[in-house]
């Protein structure tokens, strides 16, 4: 992998998804299949020419039989004997503003082989698209570290204030988004381990 695409966290995602499901011989077909995407837009996310919030990447992962992580951070940023350390001098973003879903967020935790939690640092847009929700295998967790949030999940409308936390099903439909100014959060997936 080149320098000027580890150095985009965009363009990371999409080559390491590429390279793990080259490696396990699978094809964009099986994939797409597997995971309930379009081959079309299997490849945009393969070629960064898109990139998937969150769940996508955790169904993404799950049909790859591996977590988030691997798709995330680089081997080198690997694990040693159960614990994951991420300063915060070394944290980069996974994604930024602009994409199609306006969310920025950033991973938490390192490449701890097996995990089952992921943690992000979140910054809601304050325009979301009214028709995209999200949805996926798994859990969620939310904590209002900054800031007010419009939260939907489950066909239910809350706001969100600053030192308030919500727990799911990640299978319900949900999404957020800044009422006024900045609102950050920090948002812990639990995705189960895909097996063999």
């Amino acid at each position: 992998m080149t320098q000027a695409a580890e150095a985009d966290p965009q363009k990371v995602i999409g080559t390491r998804i590429a390279d793990l499901r080259t490696r396990s011989g699978m094809t964009l077909d099986q994939l797409a299949q597997l995971t309930g995407f379009s081959k079309s837009y299997l490849s945009k996310i393969e070629n960064s020419h898109k990139v998937p919030p969150i769940g996508s990447l955790s169904r993404i992962a799950a049909a790859l039989k591996t977590d988030m992580s691997a798709l995330l951070h680089s081997p080198a940023q690997g694990a040693s004997r159960g614990l994951s350390v991420v300063r915060a001098s070394e944290r980069r973003p996974v994604v930024r503003g602009g994409t199609a879903f306006g969310y920025d967020y950033q991973s938490l935790a390192g490449d701890l082989p097996g995990k089952k939690m992921d943690p992000f640092l979140f910054t809601f847009p304050s325009e979301i698209d009214k028709y995209v929700f999200f949805e996926h295998e798994g859990e969620e967790f939310m904590y209002v570290l900054k800031g007010r949030v419009e939260w939907q999940a489950g066909g239910q409308k809350l706001v969100l204030e600053t030192g308030d936390s919500i727990y799911f099903d990640a299978r319900l439909p949900h999404r957020g988004r800044s009422i006024h100014g900045e609102a950050i959060a920090i948002v812990v997936t639990y995705s189960p381990q895909a097996k063999d």
